[in-house]
């Protein structure tokens, strides 16, 4: 399980992860949407994407010849029980996140 959380809090630990997490909050996107707010390239983005992947935060799925990043809400609930442990936070709010991660993107501009 401490795997599980070093990996989930590493992949969250760049904002541009955290970013693409909120993007992916909306809806599914394809990989090229993901990329084009970014200054960044296509390749960096890909290695982001598949740091939340590998956390488990977000499934990538083929559907002819588009990659579509879909989030996965589940893949912070080891996260969640783990700082729910602690006794001080409240079980995982996804409306409370998605308020987080805009307050973050808003505040980067």
């Amino acid at each position: 399980m401490a795997d599980r959380l070093d990996t989930v809090f590493a992949a969250l630990a760049d904002p541009t992860r955290r970013a693409i997490l909120g993007m992916l909050l909306e809806d599914d996107m394809a990989v090229t949407d993901v990329a084009e707010p970014f200054a960044m390239s296509l390749a960096a983005i890909s290695k982001h994407l598949a740091v939340l992947a590998e956390a488990g935060l977000i499934s990538r799925e083929r559907r002819g010849r588009v990659i579509w990043c879909k989030l996965e809400p589940d893949g912070m609930r080891a996260a969640s029980v783990w700082m729910r442990g602690f006794g001080q936070l409240d079980p995982l709010d996804l409306d409370a996140f998605e308020r987080f991660l805009e307050q973050e993107l808003s505040a980067e501009d």
